[in-house]
């Protein structure tokens, strides 16, 4: 059971970040903001695969003016991601987003940062601080280490946050390294209690930003560290809510809702076809039918312990498969039948759940 790091709980709308909530998955979308159909068709995608709050890119006044009738459309608490421009903030403040996102040192004056954060007192809105490594190193400070730049630069903001009375802050420290994330994160972590959003900035695509996200977010909520997080890939955003929540399923800090197929990643000693199998029992799992774990294992070393230890799962031989369900041995398979008597074993095992 990993222990985390209690943080000070700030809502987001409906849902709450920090505290005793439970980390929530993340998203942006990749649309253009002033089409409103398309953006609010995205989110709800987003919202069918579990993400629980969206943030949108707000580049212009006419994009800012559009956040009222996508929230209107949209059920998750809605982001806006503003840089630069205090007016676009307090538009999009206008318009009732449940927060705002900020890298104050986008916003040269300093007196249109404290109007914003004003308004969004006034509004109950929350605030997230977020620092990237792309844009925070200063002349001058080339051979200070850049977590430490993140860290001491979000530290200032918070400070002047607090002399407003302000203090609904999230924080996010990103940099596309993931030792230099997560050195910035475990720092921060150290010095305050807001509530930590996790992610590894422009981590490329699919297959890159799943292997950082996987060790620099997981990495640090194994930690205890992070209460919300975005993976963040170079395309489709329903692959990122995927990869958010496979993350927090394989450390444990969400409920599996679906198939968990244990497959083992054969060696000399398999003597059957366990690729395909696999394959053809992933193809043909009942979609609306979840929650078990489900082990194909390819030989005798390691089989029948990974398959007594799922709900159901098989071991293979030469040209057969031993069958294990909640633990026993039931009967041995003919190779040629292993993928039919297995889906007819989940079938029956998922119905009595249903219902």
């Amino acid at each position: 059971m990993i222990a985390r790091k209690r943080t000070r709980p700030v809502q987001v709308g409906g849902v709450e970040i920090g505290g005793d909530a439970p980390i929530t998955v993340q998203s942006m979308t990749k649309t253009h903001t002033t089409d409103v159909k398309a953006t609010v068709e995205q989110i709800k995608e987003l919202e069918d695969l579990g993400c629980e709050i969206i943030r949108v890119a707000v580049p212009t006044r006419e994009a800012a003016r559009c956040l009222g009738e996508i929230k209107r459309q949209i059920k998750i608490p809605l982001v806006a991601d503003i840089h630069f421009s205090s007016q676009m903030a307090l538009e999009a403040i206008r318009q009732g987003v449940d927060k705002i996102r900020i890298n104050p040192g986008n916003m040269k004056d300093k007196a249109k940062v404290e109007e914003v954060v004003r308004a969004a007192k006034n509004k109950g809105i929350p605030i997230r601080i977020g620092v990237n490594s792309g844009s925070i190193r200063a002349q001058g400070e080339e051979r200070r280490p850049m977590a430490e730049l993140m860290v001491s630069a979000i530290l200032k903001y918070c400070e002047h946050f607090e002399s407003l009375g302000f203090r609904d802050i999230v924080l996010s420290l990103k940099a596309s390294d993931v030792t230099t994330t997560m050195e910035a994160y475990r720092a921060v972590a150290k010095e305050c209690n807001y509530p930590l959003h996790l992610g590894v900035t422009a981590a490329g695509l699919a297959a890159s930003s799943i292997i950082k996200s996987a060790i620099g977010i997981g990495g640090l909520l194994a930690e205890g560290i992070g209460d919300t997080l975005r993976v963040s890939i170079t395309g489709n955003p329903t692959e990122e809510v995927k990869a958010g929540k496979q993350i927090l399923e394989a450390l444990g800090l969400k409920e599996t809702n679906g198939w968990e197929l244990v497959s083992c990643p054969t060696c000399g000693r398999c003597e059957i076809d366990l690729m395909k199998i696999v394959e053809e029992v992933k193809d043909r799992l009942p979609p609306e039918k979840k929650g078990l774990q489900i082990a194909i294992m390819g030989c005798a070393v390691n089989g029948p312990g990974e398959a007594q230890e799922s709900d159901i799962g098989i071991a293979g031989g030469k040209g057969f498969g031993l069958l294990f369900k909640r633990g026993q041995r039931v009967r041995k398979i003919p190779e040629s039948e292993m993928v039919t008597q297995l889906l007819k074993e989940i079938y029956e095992m998922t119905d009595k759940r249903q219902p």
